[in-house]
């Protein structure tokens, strides 16, 4: 079996590193951590294990091999750049969409019809390059056939991450899976960029008042869009966040917080932003989502732009 990743950063490379094991890979990643690679290897500490990896990587695509599946680990505000450069290989290709938010399977499928979505909820942060520290973790890796449905392709692939000792699951409704997640990212991801802290922090009764409101507002858009998922309601999953996730991933900070940090747009657009598009569709109103979105802009403005007037 040979894998591609695209958009490989700290969730694709650490991803690549654990495949390399027990299969080809291939990750289109950064130069300046190729070079490290190749040289020194990709450094990975924290819950997955503390192991130095060499594998074949870098800005380009190796023209003699084929691959049997291609994993697309970008930030979102990347996938239409990526299936536009790489349109020709992704073409009736196995496409695995591993990245956040709501919309990039349906972007991705404009390009193949074999379009696999997963979801992945642990911490990846980086320590320098090519070198990063899985930090926490809050369930396994899941991965369905887009928009529903579940094939032998799919098995096969969770048995080759499983034997890589990546967690994983398999499930036939991955948009289930991909709003669970886009919930915890909506409540946690922007209000912990917004206030600098981990996700630890926003248990205190003034933050947990926002991401309440925040998680009712997401569920009237997950019933409008007949969503399955695992809770009846919006106070049904914020007990499970309080008692399960946000313990779990305690530690962990936004990493929207680490976008605005190194001055980068990050994917709001694609979590709160997709309630608030969603929401008007349905003349649905979302004010906390809608306010968060405009925040974290602002945010972007700020250190991308500089504070102008």
């Amino acid at each position: 079996m040979d894998i591609l990743i695209l958009g490989a950063g700290a969730v694709g490379l650490s991803l690549a590193a654990r495949l390399s094991k027990v299969v080809d890979v291939h990750a289109v990643c950064r130069q300046k951590h190729a070079d490290i690679i190749k040289t020194k290897g990709f450094k990975m500490t924290g819950i997955w294990g503390e192991e130095t990896s060499f594998f074949s990587c870098g800005e380009d695509i190796p023209k003699d091999r084929k691959f049997d599946y291609i994993f697309i680990s970008s930030k979102s505000t990347a996938t239409r750049y990526i299936c536009e450069q790489f349109a020709d290989l992704i073409k009736d290709r196995e496409v695995i969409s591993l990245q956040n938010g709501i919309g990039n399977e349906e972007i991705i499928a404009e390009y193949t019809d074999r379009v696999i979505g997963g979801t992945i909820i642990t911490g990846f942060e980086w320590t320098g390059d090519a070198s990063v520290h899985v930090s926490v973790e809050s369930g396994p890796m899941q991965l369905g056939r887009f928009p529903s449905g579940m094939d032998d392709s799919i098995q096969k692939l969770a048995d080759t991450l499983k034997q890589a000792g990546v967690p994983v699951s398999t499930t036939d409704n991955i948009k289930g899976a991909l709003w669970s997640k886009v919930l915890y990212n909506c409540a946690l991801n922007p209000l912990g960029a917004i206030m600098g802290v981990p996700y630890g922090k926003l248990e205190n009764p003034h933050a947990w008042s926002i991401i309440e409101r925040l998680m009712h507002e997401a569920f009237m858009i997950t019933a409008a869009e007949k969503i399955q998922l695992p809770w009846v309601n919006a106070t049904e999953y914020l007990k499970y966040l309080k008692e399960y996730q946000l313990p779990n991933t305690r530690a962990h900070h936004s990493s929207m917080l680490q976008d605005l940090a190194a001055r980068k747009r990050t994917e709001i657009e694609f979590l709160n932003g997709a309630v608030v598009q969603r929401a008007k569709a349905y003349s649905i109103d979302v004010p906390y989502n809608t306010f968060i979105t405009a925040q974290i802009h602002f945010m972007e403005d700020l250190r991308t732009n500089g504070n102008k007037e």
